[in-house]
């Protein structure tokens, strides 16, 4: 079963993931992160990064993304990208995802690339008031990305979000389920979880059924 999780950025889209995550069987759920999958910009400079509109779908390598997800779904593992926001860049490293029975694939984009929007078996988009989002927004780039609230407020002003208008509050009509206030909205959580039970439930009674 692939999910995937779009929203806007702030709207508490990790939180879902985590909470989705801690409720199901361990070793039985693999995630696919869209920030992994920026682009590889080793051949510009910081400057140069530091210019980069990421709020684009330009800036991420969704046809990598693609491919990986479609080789997890065919049962073999593979290897995210690792990415660092200090360099604006791709690292050497990589993370073993594994292919399990559930892969949560999440990002503010992936509802806008119909090849990677098509792959998902439900559409789950967190929602949330852009006031708490940008406050969200803040808050996390400055304690954990190392930015200056000047610089947040200005990629907010320009790219955040126009972008935010045009590639993603669009696609919300795309989700199955919409879910408000994200990783507090607990009935929401519930509902998605006990469904994601009941699929594996039912795939493995056919399993046994065929067999």
């Amino acid at each position: 079963m692939i999910i995937g999780i779009a929203g806007g950025t702030g709207s508490g889209k990790t939180t879902v993931v985590e909470k989705i995550i801690a409720r199901l069987p361990k070793r039985q759920v693999s995630v696919l992160s869209q920030d992994s999958y920026y682009n590889d910009n080793t051949a510009l400079s910081i400057e140069e990064r530091n210019l980069i509109n990421y709020d684009h779908p330009k800036s991420v390598d969704f046809d990598l993304m693609i491919a990986h997800l479609t080789v997890l779904k065919s049962g073999q593992d593979v290897h995210q990208p690792v990415y660092s926001y200090a360099e604006h860049n791709r690292t050497a490293d990589t993370v073993l995802t594994k292919a399990t029975k559930v892969i949560v694939v999440e990002g503010i984009l992936i509802f806008a690339i119909k090849e990677l929007r098509d792959l998902f078996d439900i559409k789950l988009f967190v929602d949330a008031p852009d006031d708490e989002r940008l406050i969200r927004r803040i808050r996390r780039d400055i304690k954990e990305r190392g930015r200056d609230i000047e610089e947040v407020l200005h990629r907010y002003e320009t790219t955040l979000r126009p972008m935010h208008q045009q590639f993603i509050e669009p696609y919300k009509r795309e989700a199955d389920i919409i879910v408000p206030e994200g990783g507090n909205n607990q009935v929401a959580i519930n509902i998605l979880t006990n469904t994601i039970r009941e699929t594996l439930t039912q795939h493995e009674t056919n399993t046994q059924t065929d067999w």
